[in-house]
């Protein structure tokens, strides 16, 4: 490291509180205008992402269905749990709705795809506080927050939305009722699940930022496993439609983040005794 380095941050180490917030405000805006950028790059495929992504699982081809009845052909040797018709139609009832759910999906495409540099501005921010040890592993502490969001869209989008969408969508309470739902409705659904799980699987990256800064360890979180277990099947019936087979579907992975990170803040501070 070069003395010009060094003094660069033994300054930004020593900055005053205003200069503190106005560093802060760069962050920001560099990280609002990234997420600016993503949302023009997702508005701009509008069409795809409804048709092939956010529509995808009301179709009976997605991919979901189709491993469902990969697996039905192979345990039963026949269509038995094959999904092969939706029981609705997804329309629009507002001149204006489609629109507006265009803006949405824009911005939310936005603050997915700059998702990482917004983890790095955050990592920029608060480098000055850290430690020379601890400024080496945030590289690391980026790539597996991004990675973790990631899985958890992915696991959001293949495993909760299809399912939900499958047994809201064909609920049927009475053959007299008609079902058309709303685009809003649909993409509110598989939007929530989606981002929903992304944000639960930062579990772990959560728990190793409350245990460097000594507010939990590893003994306090297995303490309180059967609390969480209790919270957690509260989230999950929260973030996921009113069908149990979702909320236990969600619950499993978030206790198995869970315990991950138990095993993190016992790596963070093996010596901080729970009291």
């Amino acid at each position: 490291m070069s003395l010009d380095q060094i003094d660069v941050e033994e300054y930004e180490a020593q900055m005053s509180f205003l200069e503190h917030l106005e560093a802060l405000r760069w962050h920001l805006v560099r990280g609002i205008i990234a997420i600016f950028i993503g949302a023009i790059v997702a508005f701009s495929f509008g069409t795809f992402i409804f048709d092939k992504i956010l529509l995808g699982p009301t179709q009976p081809s997605f991919w979901t269905f189709r491993k469902i009845c990969e697996l039905s052909h192979y345990l039963y040797g026949s269509d038995k749990i094959c999904i092969e018709k939706m029981e609705f139609v997804v329309k629009t009832v507002k001149v204006q709705e489609q629109f507006f759910q265009h803006m949405m999906i824009a911005l939310l495409g936005g603050i997915i795809i700059a998702l990482p540099y917004i983890l790095y501005e955050i990592y920029r921010f608060v480098k000055p506080a850290l430690k020379t040890r601890e400024k080496k592993f945030s590289g690391l502490a980026i790539f597996f927050g991004s990675a973790l969001f990631f899985v958890g869209l992915t696991f959001g989008y293949y495993i909760l939305a299809p399912i939900s969408i499958n047994f809201l969508g064909n609920y049927t309470l009475s053959n007299l009722i008609e079902k058309e739902y709303t685009v809003t409705s649909v993409v509110s659904i598989v939007s929530m699940l989606t981002l929903g799980a992304g944000l639960i699987f930062e579990l772990p990256l959560v728990i190793y930022l409350l245990a460097k800064v000594g507010l939990v360890t590893g003994e306090l979180l297995a303490s309180y496993r059967r609390v969480a277990f209790v919270v957690v099947l509260v989230i999950s019936a929260i973030i996921t439609p009113p069908d149990i087979a979702s909320q236990i579907i969600l619950s499993i992975p978030i206790m198995f983040l869970y315990e991950i990170g138990i095993i993190i803040a016992k790596k963070v501070n093996p010596h901080l005794e729970y009291e």
